[in-house]
């Protein structure tokens, strides 16, 4: 009972009151000076208060560091061209591989005529008794033939020989033959494939003793 009549006193509700219009008048103060901060003013004290500002420092430091990163990462231009001027100077030139002799001679083998050079192969018909890696010479040289000058055989180049070694005994790719015969019923379809031979042309020798025939020889045609 003391308790309330001690807050029911005209005492106590005139220091409320007294209070109540301080307050009052101090936020109104507050507000006439600064007119936007007046609504929100309790809201931005409780957010700041309950979710603190980050701070600043990892991101600054990651920053510094990812930075110091690209830098090394990043070579210096002058550093780039001093390499390559560098790499320039200490090459090697380079090496010509000397050129085949420019040699080649026809021959004839069975009934037909070959262009052969050295190093090179050709396919011929079988040679009969002929095995693989068996060296053959093929004396029937009808031309031999230089960057320069002409060896021409009437008929042939005499003392001139083409070597050549035997690489395989082979066959050569399916022929299809079809016979027919209109109203008759007749229909026949065979497949062949020739025998064939297969050489490496080593060399070509025994032409220089040869009357040779040079360009400035031939007189041109009136």
């Amino acid at each position: 009972m003391a308790g309330v009549s001690l807050y029911s006193s005209p005492s106590f509700s005139v220091l409320c009151l007294a209070q109540k219009q301080k307050l009052h008048f101090s936020v109104s103060g507050d507000n006439q000076n600064v007119p936007f901060l007046s609504r929100s003013l309790a809201s931005l004290r409780l957010n700041s208060s309950a979710n603190p500002l980050p701070v600043c420092k990892p991101f600054v430091t990651r920053f510094s560091d990812s930075g110091s990163s690209v830098a090394e990462s990043e070579p210096d231009s002058s550093v780039i061209k001093s390499e390559l001027q560098s790499e320039t100077l200490v090459s090697e030139p380079v090496k010509q591989e000397p050129k085949r002799e420019e040699l080649f001679a026809v021959v004839m083998v069975g009934s037909r005529q070959y262009i052969v050079f050295p190093g090179r192969f050709i396919y011929t018909q079988r040679l009969k008794g002929a095995n693989v890696k068996d060296k053959i010479i093929l004396n029937k040289v009808l031309l031999v033939g230089s960057k320069t000058s002409t060896w021409i055989g009437k008929p042939v180049v005499t003392n001139a020989a083409v070597h050549a070694v035997v690489e395989d005994q082979l066959l050569d790719d399916k022929v299809i033959v079809f016979k027919y015969k209109k109203k008759k019923h007749y229909r026949r379809k065979i497949g062949h494939r020739q025998p064939i031979t297969r050489l490496r042309i080593l060399s070509i020798a025994g032409y220089e003793d040869y009357p040779a025939v040079a360009l400035s020889d031939i007189e041109p045609i009136k």
